[in-house]
């Protein structure tokens, strides 16, 4: 038993030194290539074995033949092991480089492709992690070039809304101050309502760009979605006898939700302003409200005639204003975008649909 200890014991002394000796030259070659450090490790496996056998053989005084045997043997070994160690280093290396090389291509633009048959798990993986952050980028750089094309239609819109009106307001003004005005008191009233309209349009703005920066405060309370459609209802029934609209708001359920009551009153009143100007004199427009399993449920239903299907995604994207672009009662095409910040700043979601004969706007909040 004691001369497997000292064995056990020269053995270990001879590994550990040759073991302390690849850890240093590896930490000296950690910038260097993938076969160099599979190559050392191999390397001071085999020094190991051999710096323990030697030391054992030493300790119990072979024969020079047998230990001639012995390093003939462990050098065989070694030679097998780093011409092993070698193939796998350049193999993995190569699959490294092509999967370098293809990571390059989303980074400029492109689409990330996976080349076939990674030689390691760890590998295969990444190249699994890159492909998933292709496609994020993929839908990023979408998006981003949706907003960019929105941006670009909402600058023309806002400046050819606030040309007309403005071209309107120096031609009266001028008319006052020639003494042109035949009735001074009608070009006054469509002066204070052109920049009554304008007003709004730079409002919508300021408002939106509080939304887009996430400097938007609310102030939730617990309120009844009762009351809360009910005054929105109340709000907008002038416009509604003025375009001859008829509003049914008869399917409100008093369910509570947690909400910033006034920017609630304007998210109802942006979906009934536009589902009222969108509806023909003699139409409806329905509101309902009740609590399902996602939450309270808002929506508002217009008799429209619905929505071509390939602008169903771009509603609420800041300056759509559907196929009535150029019309003054369009707007600036801000009111949905803004729907959709508030709404999402309350952790809920709006969404449209087309119903028969018209398109429903929906409004998902979470439950108090």
């Amino acid at each position: 038993m004691k001369d497997v200890l000292l064995i056990a014991l020269f053995a270990f002394l001879g590994a550990a030194a040759a073991g302390l000796l690849g850890a240093g030259v590896l930490r000296l070659l950690r910038h260097r290539s993938l076969v160099v450090s599979l190559s050392v490790v191999a390397g001071v496996a085999v020094t190991a074995m051999l710096a323990g056998t030697l030391t054992v053989a030493w300790a119990m005084f072979l024969s020079s033949h047998d230990l001639y045997v012995v390093t003939t043997v462990v050098a065989m070994a070694a030679l097998v092991s780093l011409a092993t160690a070698v193939l796998l280093g350049r193999w993995v290396a190569a699959h490294s480089r092509e999967l370098t090389l293809a990571t390059r291509s989303f980074g400029d633009g492109g689409t990330f492709a996976a080349p076939a048959g990674q030689p390691t798990a760890e590998l295969a993986e990444l190249a699994r992690e890159l492909a998933a952050t292709s496609a994020k980028l993929d839908s990023s750089r979408e998006r981003e070039r949706a907003l960019e094309a929105s941006r670009r239609e909402l600058v023309a819109w806002i400046s050819h809304d606030l040309r007309t009106p403005l071209a309107g307001l120096r031609a009266m003004a001028e008319a006052l101050e020639d003494g042109m005005a035949a009735d001074s008191g009608r070009y006054l009233r469509q002066i204070r309502t052109e920049v009554e309209r304008m007003n709004g349009m730079v409002g919508d703005l300021f408002e939106l760009s509080r939304i887009q920066a996430g400097s938007l405060t609310l102030t939730p309370a617990r309120i009844s979605l009762y009351d809360l459609v009910g005054d929105a209802l109340a709000g907008v029934d002038p416009l509604a006898r003025e375009y001859g609209v008829r509003l049914i708001g008869d399917r409100i359920d008093e369910v509570p939700v947690e909400v910033d009551g006034k920017e609630m009153s304007r998210v109802l009143g942006n979906l009934l302003i536009n589902a009222i100007r969108r509806t023909p004199p003699d139409g409806t427009v329905a509101v309902a409200a009740h609590r399902s399993d996602g939450g309270v449920v808002l929506s508002v239903t217009d008799g429209c005639g619905g929505i071509p299907e390939e602008d169903l995604p771009r509603v609420f994207d800041t300056g759509w204003r559907g196929s009535h672009a150029r019309t003054p009662p369009a707007g600036a095409g801000l009111g949905l975008a803004i729907v959709r910040g508030i709404v999402e700043a309350h952790a809920g979601r709006a969404e449209v649909r087309n119903v028969p004969g018209g398109c429903c706007f929906s409004v998902t909040l979470p439950a108090a």
